[in-house]
């Protein structure tokens, strides 16, 4: 029994160190060598800031990056979470209609490969130069990763499980959460944490495209003026914002579906 906690401790330690650790210092050797090789050469602060003037601006010009960071972090929460809402009942119904899965779902499949960038001035032009089209580039880019992840998740499903509970008098809805819904899991939450940074990428296009506000309008406006510490800043707010929905994905996942990380041993 001490042998097996031992094992047990050892493992989550090795997990510890290789997860999270390991990542971690390859991180901060990187910006060490970022730094060291922007002072060596003495690169230009518009070609190529190094991390500590980065930061500096970061800190200088906090509170404007702020607000941007909301916008764009709304515009791309929101797109994510109409995605999700829309996703769960058009997999459910595909994956329930042999005539949806040969003519819905192939569509679907299609238009998830459609570049989101061609179309996003399209959108802005539908849509307008607010929140709106953001959402809706945002929407785009996570609506397709869910539904195609959740459907395959759903179809995964072994028949002839399915076949012997019906034997047993089981109802639908049983068959629904005892079988496909724990084989979809993983799927959608797989691709939920695909969905959730495409989010972010999808509203910085929109901000891109046109738009007064936003990190993504940060960017835009502060590489012209070379500016580009600034650029950075902004995108290492991006980067920390997308991180944080992913981990809280993450964590999510491994509160619902806790099995799916459970090694045999």
């Amino acid at each position: 029994m001490s042998r097996t906690r031992e094992i047990t401790r050892e493992e989550r330690i090795r997990a510890i160190i290789s997860g999270y650790l390991m990542p971690t210092v390859t991180l901060a050797l990187l910006v060490g060598v970022w730094e060291v090789v922007c002072r060596i050469f003495e690169i230009p602060m518009w070609l190529l800031p190094s991390p500590s003037a980065i930061v500096v601006r970061l800190v200088e010009f906090w509170s404007l990056l702020l607000y941007h960071a909301y916008v764009t972090f709304y515009e791309s929460l929101l797109g994510f979470f109409v995605a999700v809402v829309l996703a769960i009942p058009i997999s459910i119904a595909i994956a329930y209609s042999r005539m949806l899965q040969n003519t819905i779902y192939p569509i679907l499949l299609v238009f998830q490969t459609v570049p989101k960038v061609a179309i996003a001035p399209v959108i802005v032009l539908w849509f307008g130069l607010g929140l709106e089209s953001k959402i809706v580039i945002a929407f785009l880019v996570s609506f397709f990763v869910i539904v195609v992840n959740l459907t395959t998740g759903f179809l995964t499903a072994p028949p002839e499980l399915i076949d012997i509970v019906r034997l047993l008098n089981a109802k639908k809805t049983q068959i629904f959460l005892k079988i496909r819904l724990p084989y979809a899991m993983p799927f959608f939450f797989s691709g939920l944490k695909s969905a959730i940074t495409l989010s972010i990428v999808g509203a910085v296009i929109g901000e891109f495209v046109a738009s007064s506000e936003g990190l993504g309008y940060v960017i835009l406006a502060a590489a012209p003026q070379l500016d580009t510490d600034i650029a950075f800043a902004a995108i290492l707010m991006l980067s920390a914002i997308g991180l944080a929905l992913f981990a809280t994905i993450h964590v999510l996942e491994r509160l619902f579906i806790p099995w799916a990380f459970r090694e045999t041993r």
